[in-house]
């Protein structure tokens, strides 16, 4: 099967999604739906990767996909990844996860397809672009407000970047009201990519994005997929990604 197919008359984009958890199944249960709608309406087609696979079969289910998402998480990346030990508050690695990831973004990377990483998908991208996190927050800014929090802080994003074009809608304002449910985040920026903004009160990384011209790369520390049905901003974010990963099919085909 192509990277996208022909659904009710429209082109329909397969994007790949791998399960969020493999020893939290009810975290996961939870997680999933909302990153799965927000897709569909955004025109996309959900693909999701089981954690159980093997990479057989992660390799075979992302050359049927023009795009990889990678979701949140209750797991924390393994902290010998980037050099680190791990910390108290880390939560234990999810090895399958993890293993996943790696071999969607290989895939990514090297095919140049689009990528949309959200928390816990912020923070395996960074590592695995050779960056490090901040294992526990330590900040007066409540960042693990929790998925009934709509609005916990601000983010400032930075002018002339990727998110600005899609968050702001040309708008000037460079502030945006987000949700908030880690206790981690970016600390040094992997290789290619670049912070594009942050917490204005205690400076925490928000979102990251590629610096190679022509691949689209966003990741967000918050959760647009909560947020979609109601927030214009989180909308564009799921649109703009589903958007590029037909761009990527149409210049392949």
């Amino acid at each position: 099967m192509g990277d996208s197919s022909k659904k009710d008359g429209a082109v329909s984009v397969r994007v790949a999604i791998p399960e969020p958890c493999s020893y939290d199944l009810d975290y996961s249960g939870r997680a999933l739906p909302p990153y799965l709608r927000a897709i569909e309406a955004a025109g996309g087609e959900p693909v999701i990767v089981p954690l159980k696979s093997s990479p057989e079969e992660i390799a075979k289910i992302v050359t049927s996909c023009a795009a990889v998402l990678l979701p949140g998480s209750n797991a924390d990346v393994d902290p010998q990844k980037y050099g680190a030990e791990k910390a108290p508050e880390t939560a234990p690695a999810d090895q399958p996860r993890d293993a996943a990831d790696e071999l969607l973004l290989q895939d990514a990377y090297n095919l140049h397809k689009p990528v949309f990483g959200i928390c816990y998908g912020l923070q395996s991208l960074n590592v695995w672009r050779s960056g490090t996190l901040v294992q526990h927050i330590n900040s007066s800014v409540n960042h693990n407000a929790g998925a009934k929090v709509e609005v916990a802080h601000n983010v400032a994003v930075a002018a002339a970047s990727l998110l600005a074009d899609q968050i702001l809608s040309g708008q000037q304002t460079a502030s945006v009201a987000v949700n908030s449910s880690h206790h981690q985040s970016a600390e040094i920026v992997g290789d290619g990519l670049r912070a594009v903004a942050r917490c204005p009160e205690d400076g925490v990384i928000e979102a990251i994005e590629g610096t190679a011209p022509g691949h689209y790369v966003l990741a967000v520390q918050w959760h647009p997929e909560r947020t979609f049905e109601q927030d214009p901003a989180s909308r564009r974010l799921f649109q703009a990604f589903v958007d590029s990963a037909l761009q990527w099919s149409n210049r392949k085909a």
